[in-house]
């Protein structure tokens, strides 16, 4: 793994590279998840599930594989999670046509509460980076950047549970938990990476509640 200095220059580099662009899926985002939680339905769902497709896809080609690809060093880190990436976009494309996830707040209201609490952490996530003392094109941003991007989506599937794709959810949960406390965080100092990992410990949670609720006989599917 690169030295810390040189993984921020990479992000600042990356962030000068694309921009405005960064800015442009970042309101979109905010505008995809605020009609789904404010009036759920097919449309929004699936408007929600193209942004998914195309923020993953570019973050998984032109992040890792492209214009910060020298953040794995010499080994081919980089490629292995922008194929994840890649992957996850299609899937969500391919849900797009299949149209099994529909995305809105859980019923249950600490679901409600903590969907509500984690979703407006995740879009705090440039603030957070200036109270660590970065500043743009260094920030980083959900739906560009791989770790807001990740949380965004893996927040948006718990919504649809249990009728989401676990491919997808397995493949974001693997990005979410085991590296970030050791990589980002320890290692590279990106603080604001804490609401990634608390955002994969409360969907890991949800995903092992509904499973046990689904291998209970005649018990509803939704846990309390």
């Amino acid at each position: 793994m690169i030295p810390k200095d040189e993984f921020w220059r990479v992000m600042e580099a990356y962030g000068a590279g694309i921009s405005p662009a960064q800015i442009v899926f970042y309101i979109a985002a905010i505008l995809c998840v605020g009609w789904v939680f404010l009036k759920p339905g097919k449309i929004q769902s699936l408007c929600a599930k193209l942004y998914l497709a195309v923020s993953f896809a570019w973050t998984g080609v032109a992040f890792y594989m492209i214009l910060a690809r020298d953040m794995a060093g010499d080994s081919y880190g980089n490629y292995v999670f922008g194929a994840v990436f890649v992957v996850v976009a299609a899937l969500f494309a391919v849900d797009v046509f299949r149209q099994r996830m529909h995305f809105s707040l859980p019923a249950a209201r600490w679901q409600k509460i903590a969907t509500l609490v984690l979703m407006g952490l995740v879009f705090c996530y440039p603030l957070f980076g200036i109270a660590s003392g970065h500043r743009f094109p260094s920030l980083i941003v959900p739906g560009t950047f791989p770790c807001p991007t990740v949380a965004l989506g893996l927040l948006l599937l718990t919504t649809a549970l249990p009728q989401v794709d676990r491919v997808i959810y397995i493949l974001l949960l693997i990005c979410a938990i085991p590296f970030t406390p050791f990589v980002q965080i320890a290692r590279y100092g990106v603080y604001e990476d804490t609401i990634l990992l608390a955002t994969g410990i409360y969907s890991l949670v949800l995903l092992v509640r509904y499973w046990k609720a689904e291998r209970l006989p005649h018990q509803p599917s939704t846990p309390t």
